[in-house]
């Protein structure tokens, strides 16, 4: 059940379902943003392949950035910190910071996401076009 501009209808993305981008080493899964949120957060799943990097380093103005280690271990950057997350690690990254995220592990890696407020899947044609045209 998708809801289309009604923040009050439920939402629910079978396994295996949601919006998938392939970025090389890195792949993501949106499953809410846009109308189905009304702009307010956007959550998804960002995976990287071992030993791979990830986004590289950015901030978003306005936008605060929730993360949860769903397999593996990441690294990430806050700052100027290098932090090692490994499953079930919690981290909130306020706007302006500047991060990254990267998998310096042999094992694949996965977190989930959550961007507030949302409109963030409108940027991934952009974002996997630069990694097509600049392969890592």
């Amino acid at each position: 059940m998708r809801a289309h501009n009604e923040k009050s209808q439920v939402l629910i993305i079978p396994p295996g379902s949601g919006r998938q981008y392939h970025m090389g080493a890195m792949s993501s899964v949106f499953f809410a943003d846009g109308s189905e949120t009304n702009n307010e957060y956007c959550v998804s799943e960002w995976w990287l392949d071992a030993n791979s990097d990830g986004p590289g380093p950015h901030s978003h103005e306005e936008n605060v950035e929730l993360f949860y280690v769903l397999e593996g271990v990441m690294t990430f950057l806050v700052g100027e910190d290098t932090v090692e997350a490994p499953k079930g690690t919690f981290i909130r990254i306020p706007a302006t910071i500047i991060h990254d995220f990267m998998n310096k592990s042999s094992e694949r890696a996965g977190v989930l996401n959550i961007f507030m407020p949302g409109g963030f899947e409108v940027m991934m044609p952009k974002i996997v076009q630069w990694f097509e045209e600049n392969k890592r």
